[in-house]
């Protein structure tokens, strides 16, 4: 008995030396305080150029699924998306990534947040290589196709594999907030599990800091998002200036908007709710926020709508400081991050793929 149990411990071993190495365990700080802040004076702004667009019924597949497709906006500031990649289908051992969530663009890197729908709240973090992607001159299709079967025989789509980091699965919920702290250089995301989309599960705000290395979660904080009367369970995107401020937009009603400003610290978290609300928001859906460094704006994100506002302004905005841009691609509008240089990079689903804009000011 004794030779068989030493059999079986050292199969074992040889066993987990193949496996991945799970993640190192983060660290979680509860914050006792509330971490939010309500202006005692707040103001309404009419900006009625920004166009409310009702989600549709279904959303629309691209049209080239295997190649090169445009969004291009048909109403206000514009501006035209065209596909740099197309998102591999199936993912990673044949892991369903037909649904991206977030995505964030930080120097030759593109990170890309899947939370899979059987998964229920959890995912990983994949990030791309653009710089070694170029050197490839890896095509749209090549990337879609990476981890399909055929990919196996090519010695090009084993060197676009190389260019690719898949992270562990860790507890995402809905995923879509990855964002970067352009002042600290850190990533942070909300960990808003979810009974359904957009239904929040929990009463408290948990942000988790997320290793640009590892792709993990490294550092949470735990707190509470409220208010006197108002209470927030969490946010559903984020976003940071270069100053490192943090924000989220929620639409707590068919109509108004509030936006919300904050810091995070090591160990504690504090929003403010920006003494304006926004009398119009861009759709039925929040489905993204992004800063660009290049105009100091933010930008508020729904399914082919999106409002962008300027930073500096925040809580003396004229109407005149809105600026608003729609489309008619019934696309699923999951991301929107900007380079350092300005440049727009836009994530619709069905099917997945990554567009660049032709402006980095609209």
């Amino acid at each position: 008995m004794r030779r068989i149990h030493l059999l079986g411990a050292l199969i074992l071993s040889l066993g987990l030396m193949g496996m991945a190495v799970p993640a190192q365990a983060d660290t979680l700080v509860k914050q006792s305080v509330a971490a939010l802040a309500t202006p005692k004076n707040l103001t309404s702004l009419d900006d009625a150029q920004v166009h409310f667009v009702t989600v549709p019924t279904a959303y629309a597949n691209a049209t080239n699924p295997h190649g090169v497709n445009t969004i291009a906006s048909n109403q206000g500031s514009a501006v035209t998306f065209t596909t740099k990649y197309l998102l591999p289908i199936p993912g990673y051992q044949h892991q369903a990534w037909g649904d991206p969530q977030s995505s964030a663009v930080v120097g030759q890197y593109l990170y890309v947040v899947y939370c899979p729908t059987a998964w229920q709240n959890r995912g990983r973090i994949v990030r791309f290589d653009m710089s070694a992607l170029a050197q490839l001159n890896a095509t749209p299709r090549q990337i879609q196709m990476v981890y399909t079967t055929a990919a196996n025989h090519s010695a090009q789509e084993q060197q676009i594999r190389a260019a690719i980091k898949v992270g562990p699965a860790f507890a995402t919920g809905h995923g879509q907030s990855l964002a970067y702290d352009w002042a600290t250089q850190k990533f942070y995301m909300w960990c808003d599990k979810e009974s359904a989309p957009r239904v929040n599960l929990s009463k408290y705000g948990v942000l988790q800091q997320i290793s640009a290395s590892t792709l993990a979660p490294v550092h949470k904080i735990q707190f509470r998002l409220k208010s006197k009367t108002l209470n927030v369970p969490g946010g559903h995107v984020l976003a940071f200036d270069q100053a490192g401020h943090a924000y989220f937009w929620t639409r707590p009603d068919p109509v108004n908007v509030y936006l919300y400003q904050g810091t995070i610290q090591n160990n504690r978290v504090h929003f403010q709710l920006t003494k304006q609300i926004l009398e119009h928001g861009p759709g039925t859906c929040v489905q993204s926020m992004a800063y660009n460094p290049h105009n100091d704006r933010l930008y508020l994100v729904a399914d082919d709508s999106i409002a962008s506002l300027p930073v500096s302004k925040l809580g003396q905005l004229t109407s005149d400081d809105v600026t608003w841009t729609g489309f008619d691609s019934t696309r699923e509008f999951e991301g929107l991050t900007f380079g350092d240089d300005g440049q727009a990079y836009l994530m619709s689903n069905h099917n997945p793929e990554i567009l660049t804009s032709n402006s980095l000011n609209w």
